[in-house]
């Protein structure tokens, strides 16, 4: 299967390659990386690509993105004091949106091995005044577009 519906589960589907480390807070109390960190890691991956790669600030940028949507599937477990790679790939790009790829997976895997969690996560960008969607800046376009 090809497209936006596939889902490709391998370390080496995934362009971008943004270590994390895990913090002993992030276990649950069944000793591993509790459910919504998976979604913290993501987002902070995410927006510190961005703002090394296009130079973004969500803080203070005319425009923004917003999460319009999520979604994670679980294949393994993970767990502190792991350190960690947020895979990052963009499966569609829009005017004013993007959609991503996610995975999160041990670090120091071959490209060949399976990640622990993948997930999906769309951004709409929107006009920091009138929180309506905006087409998104040209700088993160082309950082999205190399990770296509």
């Amino acid at each position: 299967m090809t497209g936006a519906d596939s889902v490709r589960d391998r370390v080496g589907d995934f362009p971008v390659a943004w270590p994390v480390q895990t913090r002993w807070t992030d276990n649950d109390m069944f000793g591993h990386l509790n459910n919504a960190v998976y979604y913290a890691l993501w987002d902070s991956a995410i927006n510190a690509w961005l703002a090394r790669d296009a130079g973004a600030d969500p803080m203070t940028d005319a425009a923004f993105p917003v999460v319009a949507e999520s979604s994670c599937r679980y294949l393994s477990e993970l767990a502190y004091p792991d350190d960690l790679v947020v895979g990052i790939g963009v499966d569609r790009l829009g005017s004013s949106s993007v959609t991503f790829r996610l995975a999160l997976y041990a670090a120091g895997l071959p490209p060949t091995d399976r990640v622990a969690a993948v997930g999906r996560w769309v951004h709409v960008y929107v006009e920091r005044d009138t929180r309506r969607p905006t087409p998104m800046p040209a700088e993160v376009r082309a950082v999205y577009e190399a990770a296509l």
